[in-house]
């Protein structure tokens, strides 16, 4: 193939036309008219003798040849992105960059106070805009629309990369007055009434299913593994919320313990280490490919990294490295 009739541009096209099945919201998203789109797409089925994508009763799909090429085209762009970057240096005590990030509110109470004071130390001129997880989608992150995400996570899509923060143990928490304060052990655990805090993964969430035990985390998964199921009278997202509702009930929360540090100066609520063992919660940062070499993202991961791991708990110090799934993925196979 002579290269000289390639357009970079088509492949930028074809990439968000692939994303998109649509000519018109891909004409969109790039801010070009739908005729110059659907030329773009003319050419392309030209460049690759193939047409790509074909209208059927569900909307247009890819073909094979487009499924095969996807991979490949949005990793050209990374790699032409790589190549094109600015060569000086991002400095963050000018900088007035704007940073959009989405962080769990297990994150945002624990970790992000000591960024921001971090922050407002090396880079006072920054924007940050702190989103919640449920606000963004897996997409919205691949797209590079958000800078990270810092969350717990079942599963990630294969081109993301990640970084684990830190690993955190559990406590329970309940009120000093609770009757169970006088005799706290596994049988007096299992017949309290429990309030469940949590939210993994991306996206709107349409509620828990108490009976699916896999998916309510590390508790009900650890109670389980020895058959037992504790009950669970309410359920939020909260930290904070938990925290409070406990100290005016006669309920338990369990939670990851630098959530239940938020409060460990209140004298009307008990800290106990749970009577049974608990897998320890990972705190992880995802982000696009497309953002991985960006200098001014890549100052704010690492300085995030670099705060998280300095007070991770050192008897739970994880191995921290960022690599894609796809990189995770191979090195378990691999000899």
């Amino acid at each position: 193939m002579n290269l000289h009739g390639v357009d970079l541009n088509l492949m930028v096209a074809l990439n968000v036309l692939l994303r998109e099945k649509s000519v018109t919201r891909a004409a969109e998203f790039l801010g070009i008219t739908q005729p110059a789109m659907s030329n773009a797409l003319k050419r392309l089925r030209q460049l690759f003798d193939d047409p790509l994508l074909v209208r059927t009763s569900e909307g247009m799909k890819p073909t094979e040849r487009a499924q095969h090429l996807e991979p490949h085209v949005r990793d050209l762009l990374i790699q032409v992105e790589q190549v094109v970057q600015p060569v000086n240096k991002f400095a963050p005590e000018k900088s007035e960059h704007f940073y959009r990030i989405a962080v769990s509110d297990y994150g945002e109470s624990a970790l992000m106070p000591l960024v921001l004071a971090k922050l407002r130390e090396m880079a006072p001129h920054i924007s940050i805009d702190i989103m919640a997880p449920s606000d963004v989608s897996s997409h919205d992150v691949e797209q590079g629309f958000v800078d990270f995400v810092i969350n717990r996570f079942d599963e990630l899509p294969q081109s993301f990369y990640q970084t684990l923060l830190w690993r955190d143990n559990f406590k329970c928490v309940f009120a000093a007055d609770n009757t169970i304060a006088n005799n706290f052990d596994f049988d007096s655990y299992m017949e309290a009434q429990h309030i469940w805090v949590s939210k993994t993964g991306m996206g709107v969430d349409v509620g828990v299913n108490p009976d699916d035990v896999q998916r309510l985390g590390w508790v009900d998964a650890a109670l389980n593994c020895i058959d037992k199921k504790r009950h669970i009278s309410v359920f939020t997202r909260h930290y904070q919320a938990a925290l409070q509702m406990v100290e005016v009930s006669e309920m338990i929360v369990t939670l990851p313990s630098k959530a239940a540090q938020l409060q460990k100066h209140n004298p009307n609520l008990v800290f106990v280490p749970p009577p049974f063992g608990i897998p320890p919660l990972e705190l992880t940062m995802a982000w696009s490919p497309l953002l991985h070499f960006n200098p001014a993202h890549q100052w704010l991961r690492r300085l995030v990294a670099d705060v998280a791991h300095e007070h991770a708990d050192t008897s739970i110090r994880p191995n921290f490295e960022h690599r894609t799934n796809r990189e995770l993925e191979e090195a378990t196979v691999s000899p």
